[in-house]
């Protein structure tokens, strides 16, 4: 893997987050590079979750700003943010649970500009990547596992075309055959040119999929490193992940 860093696709300098009078993070300053996959780790309750929110336009911050290719989104809601290139899967997925996959699926295509031909398109291509969906295609989204409804949710950010997919905990709860597919897609969404800012807790994961990592503590960025620096054995993890 090259030490070169790609253009920045989103830069997040200097967020400060509250909810309430909480202050959740405290100068958050990371980036993401085209088509990379940068990890984000920290203990429970640090900000990681926040963090992605912030970008997406679900929480405004207090201070600070996010740059999608130098400009700033800060102020945007979510849908613009959305329609702009960056697609979200929530910790808890979100997926409509009395629609069908197919029509969860719908939510992300039907825009305007994108013809009946590219829709198609982009259908065959996730049945490409998820089988599975295709096979369900006519099941609500509540009945499929939990594994099958992460594979829903990413699908259908996929639907969006996105420049970057911000994953929350994509394995959390997860048979191992379940996560060792997630990695699988992690790695086929990359090669497909999609960046990834992934929050997980599954460190060698996170470690072996990703360019680059940022750990978090406290609402802060601690510690940032090449993955390929870091084992998961290392005093930097025990001493922010304990792990």
């Amino acid at each position: 893997m090259s030490d070169t860093p790609p253009q920045p696709l989103i830069t997040v300098d200097d967020i400060h987050t509250y909810y309430g009078k909480s202050h959740i993070l405290n100068g958050v300053s990371l980036e993401v590079g085209t088509g990379e996959v940068v990890g984000l780790l920290g203990r429970n309750g640090v900000g990681k979750s926040t963090t992605l929110k912030t970008i997406m336009g679900l929480v405004r911050p207090s201070r600070g700003r996010t740059l999608l290719e130098g400009c700033a989104i800060t102020d945007f809601p979510a849908h613009r943010i959305a329609r702009l290139g960056i697609g979200y899967v929530p910790e808890d997925r979100r997926i409509f649970r009395l629609l069908t996959v197919m029509e969860n699926l719908r939510t992300g295509l039907d825009r305007r500009a994108v013809t009946e031909a590219r829709k198609k398109e982009l259908l065959d291509k996730v049945y490409a990547f998820f089988p599975m969906l295709a096979e369900r295609r006519n099941q609500a989204g509540g009945t499929l596992s939990g594994g099958e409804q992460q594979m829903l949710a990413i699908a259908r950010a996929m639907m969006l075309e996105p420049k970057i997919i911000l994953l929350d905990e994509p394995t959390e709860g997860l048979m191992p055959r379940m996560v060792s597919q997630i990695r699988q897609i992690i790695d086929a969404l990359h090669r497909d040119g999609v960046a990834i800012l992934l929050v997980e807790q599954n460190v060698p994961l996170t470690l072996d999929a990703s360019r680059r990592v940022y750990i978090m503590e406290k609402g802060a960025v601690r510690h940032h490193a090449l993955a390929s620096q870091l084992r998961v054995n290392d005093a930097v993890i025990h001493q922010y992940l304990g792990v």
